[in-house]
């Protein structure tokens, strides 16, 4: 069992976006991102299947050349909404 909090694997993204393939789509999950925010209960829910239940406060850090640093989980996951990299970890 993986530590809450902590990112999913691999294999658990891929079920995570064939998931939102297969149900909402990954453009209305990040519309519906845009719109309500990270107060959104159904944006939350999501937020805490990825990271295994928990979402992780902030800062945030990533790899990411040149943008290594987010304030919290939802502004990282509004990057990768924007930049349409869905399968971007911390």
């Amino acid at each position: 069992a993986q530590q809450p909090g902590t990112p999913l694997s691999d294999q658990e993204y891929q079920h995570f976006f064939t998931f939102l393939r297969s149900t909402i789509q990954e453009s209305t999950a990040c519309h519906l991102r845009e719109l309500y925010g990270c107060k959104n209960s159904l944006v939350q829910r999501l937020d805490e299947y990825e990271n295994h239940g928990v979402i992780p406060p902030g800062p945030i850090c990533s790899d990411l050349p040149g943008n290594n640093f987010f304030h919290n989980f939802c502004t990282f996951s509004l990057y990768r909404c924007i930049m349409k990299k869905y399968f971007l970890k911390v």
